[in-house]
């Protein structure tokens, strides 16, 4: 060793400065480690935000904007949480993190008003429909996501999906109807068949059932809005209305029920009974029209 040390050309009193300074090295962590184990800075930390906090910078009051549908509880709850916290010690993110795991939230903006208030700026979603699964009622945003459950009695006039997955189809629902605008008001639920087409329920009790496909569904409601207007096919009294088929539409009518049949009179023998004349039903007038 004496020899390699020889060999370096640095002298023998830099070799004990830097062994000195290599000591002192070792001390210092071994010092920085016990501390961190016996939690001197959190206890550090700890003091200066109670400092902070006695000198009137601690949060007391929450204000909350924005809140049209959802329980503001909910928000207060989180919020509230800091309360008496430093203001220094708010992590703001982790505040609006909580606050987007509510479905009614689209997004949240959280800061600091000195000395003392926390301020919470909710972005709501709007409902745009119901959706019907497994026996309950759930409000939705456009894109389906889900707000909150509602009951039959307290359901706001918003239309109706039905079906499982139905809710995230909402969004290419919407844009589906957008091109049957005379028709879209008179629409009180849309069913999801099979995870893969709608039926469409009017208010006037008919069913349209669309095929598969967007460009084939938009295709066959645009085909069927003309001859809505064209022959008013809704409010007659029609059940169903099938396009699955793009080269034909069969309609569906009511069973008619059957007339009552009086026992009848005896004929006297003189008079012979008079053959009741032939009725024909005439065949549907338009072409590609089954019924």
């Amino acid at each position: 060793m004496s020899r390699a040390f020889n060999l370096v050309p640095i002298s023998s009193r830099a070799w004990e400065r830097l062994a000195t300074w290599a000591i002192l090295l070792i001390i210092a962590g071994g010092i920085v480690g016990v501390a961190f184990v016996a939690g001197v800075p959190a206890m550090i930390r700890g003091g200066i935000s109670e400092s902070v906090a006695n000198l009137g910078f601690a949060v007391k009051r929450v204000q909350v904007t924005g809140v049209k549908h959802m329980d503001r509880l909910a928000v207060y709850n989180i919020a509230l949480d800091q309360q008496r916290a430093a203001m220094t010690d708010v992590d703001l993110a982790a505040v609006r993190h909580r606050l987007l795991g509510f479905g009614w939230i689209a997004d949240a903006r959280v800061s600091r008003r000195l000395p003392d208030t926390l301020v919470v700026d909710i972005i709501e979603r709007e409902p745009a429909a119901i959706w019907q699964h497994a026996g309950q009622l759930t409000l939705i945003d456009a894109t389906g996501v889900p707000l909150a459950r509602v009951s039959p009695d307290n359901a706001p006039n918003l239309p109706l999906l039905i079906g499982p997955d139905a809710n995230g189809q909402a969004k290419a629902l919407d844009a589906l109807l957008a091109r049957a605008t005379r028709l879209k008001p008179l629409i009180a639920a849309a069913t999801w068949i099979g995870d893969r087409r709608w039926d469409i329920q009017f208010q006037t009790g008919e069913t349209l059932s669309l095929p598969e496909g967007e460009g084939a569904a938009a295709t066959a409601l645009t085909k069927f809005e003309g001859l809505d207007a064209s022959d008013r096919l809704l409010g007659r009294g029609l059940v169903r209305f099938d396009m699955r088929d793009p080269t034909r539409m069969f309609v569906r009518v009511k069973r008619q029920a059957a007339p009552t049949i009086s026992q009848p009179k005896p004929v006297p023998e003189a008079v012979a009974p008079v053959a009741a004349p032939a009725v024909a039903v005439p065949a549907a007038d338009k072409p590609g029209v089954t019924t």
